[in-house]
């Protein structure tokens, strides 16, 4: 007598398990699964192959971040319009000349003055040391990248720059500073290198609430991501007496 086949016959030692059914109760799903019931997602992980835009390693080497270098159309529009205005007239005046026709008196005086004016005269020594200050002026806003009031931040990606405003980064580490027991008012001021912290303490000691201003406080210049994160200051000082 022989048995009838069974209808569900399960897997053999040498094939592979269906791929869309649940795992069994003694089964571990692989690495990247969760399990819930009867159902199986798939989760993509750093380490899954293809998974493509993860995020750079902890322990990877940050680019130099640099400042934010400012566009300057003020100092740039006033002195093209100065070389321009310049020019325009030294040329018409030429053009006059040689149209035969007399120069312009100011001309006439400046190469009048040049001429017979000494070098150590007061108004030659005052005009030398005017176009001085102007061209090491130039020469700052030149060689300085300027917009001091953005911090750089930190660049997570290649593509991305980032920066923070320092009123921006005051208000938030006031914020912070006034979520500490016993700080009645606070005023941060954020530069480029410093963060200065004067906080007025109501109750309290005031070195228990310094430490807890700076403990709140480092968290808070950690979280802002800056780039170059200032050093911090804090002075906590009891509020004047009434009367």
């Amino acid at each position: 007598m022989t048995n009838p086949p069974d209808p569900h016959p399960g897997p053999g030692p040498g094939s592979d398990p269906d791929p869309g059914a649940a795992p069994g109760p003694g089964t571990h799903p692989g690495p990247g699964h969760v399990t819930d019931g009867d159902t199986r997602t798939r989760v993509r992980t750093d380490k899954d192959p293809g998974g493509g835009g993860a995020p750079a390693p902890a322990d990877a080497p940050a680019s130099r971040v640099r400042r934010f270098w400012a566009v300057r159309r003020i100092p740039a529009a006033v002195l093209a319009a100065l070389v321009l205005g310049g020019a325009g007239l030294l040329l018409y005046d030429v053009a006059a000349v040689r149209a035969d026709r007399s120069a312009m008196a100011w001309r006439r005086e400046l190469a009048d003055g040049l001429a017979t004016r000494p070098l150590d005269d007061t108004w030659v020594i005052v005009g030398a040391c005017v176009a001085v200050v102007l061209g090491l002026w130039l020469l700052v806003l030149a060689t300085t990248p300027g917009l001091r009031a953005v911090l750089p931040m930190r660049r997570e990606h290649v593509d991305v720059r980032a920066g923070l405003d320092r009123e921006a980064a005051a208000v938030a580490l006031r914020d912070r500073a006034m979520e500490v027991s016993g700080v009645q008012s606070a005023r941060v001021r954020v530069g480029r290198a410093k963060a200065q912290v004067k906080a007025v303490s109501h109750f309290r000691a005031l070195d228990e609430v310094r430490a807890d201003v700076e403990a709140a406080l480092t968290t808070g210049i950690a979280e802002l991501g800056l780039a170059r994160p200032p050093a911090l200051t804090v002075r906590v000082a009891r509020p004047p007496r009434k009367g």
